[in-house]
């Protein structure tokens, strides 16, 4: 189901997590999702940066490229839009709702020469000026959740590999922090995969981390299965399906403490 508004969010809900775009939380914790559906427990995924641009929105070249390995589609709003109906989808598979925040993605906000995109969605990953006031606003919208609902569950980006989108959500939940929101932090999937990726993250992060892992070995499949319709982004994000469910399944029994499980981690400030 989709939600149109945070104002719609109800006690219904026990799980909130955060995504920066239409599948990181798929891709990263999935089977936890499904898992709690089975547990008759109601999860809501908030994309936040699903707003769709306006038609005369003039692209940068970074953007037209990258839009152009997503889909054959050149508009941009016709694309967000195709992403949209695939979000719904991968939602639905897993029984958790969706809702949609209006913050625009990074690559049609501006005109950054090529050489600054890649450090705004590749590995700097330091919040630019004009982009901190998307922090204090997305902070504003959780703590108005939070203050109403206090005892949800909070589920975030641990802002691994350095993508602008995923630190200024990441940002806002270590903020949520401060007011006694309950949030864990996911391994955002598929940067993590990148050697020393996640070590440098909480190396940056400067504050003690403790893992949590939840095991999925019931649920991989459903993860794997709802990742997999995010059509637009396989070729972008692992080449082909199959390596999208070898990568899931590879990575979920690697980090596992026991031999065979597979499980999703996930990180608890230490404060």
């Amino acid at each position: 189901m989709l939600v149109s508004a945070a104002d719609d969010v109800g006690p219904e809900y026990q799980h909130i997590y955060l995504s920066p775009h239409f599948d990181d939380v798929v891709y990263s914790c999935g089977g936890t999702i499904a898992l709690q559906t089975l547990q008759k427990e109601n999860s809501l995924v908030v994309t936040v940066f699903a707003g769709i641009p306006g038609p005369d929105l003039k692209l940068s070249s970074f953007a037209r490229r990258i839009q152009r390995t997503m889909s054959s589609r050149q508009e941009a709003f016709s694309l967000v839009e195709l992403r949209r109906q695939e979000d719904q989808q991968a939602c639905s598979w897993l029984q958790a709702d969706c809702l949609w925040l209006d913050y625009l993605d990074a690559i049609y906000r501006g005109a950054l020469p090529l050489r600054l995109w890649r450090r705004a969605i590749g590995s700097g990953g330091r919040i630019r000026q004009v982009d901190a006031w998307i922090v204090e606003d997305l902070l504003r919208l959780c703590l108005a959740l939070h203050r109403r609902l206090p005892s949800l569950h909070w589920y975030a980006p641990l802002g691994i590999g350095g993508h602008i989108d995923h630190r200024v959500v990441s940002a806002a939940a270590f903020r949520l922090l401060v007011y006694g929101a309950n949030v864990a932090f996911y391994e955002d999937f598929p940067y993590v995969l990148h050697p020393s990726a996640l070590k440098k993250r909480l190396r940056e992060l400067g504050i003690a981390m403790q893992p949590h892992l939840v095991e999925i070995s019931d649920t991989l499949a459903l993860r794997q299965q709802a990742s997999s319709l995010y059509t637009s982004q396989v070729r972008i994000n692992f080449g082909s399906s199959e390596d999208l469910y070898r990568s899931i399944e590879c990575y979920s029994r690697q980090i596992s403490s026991k031999r065979g499980n597979h499980v999703e981690r996930f990180w608890r400030a230490v404060l």
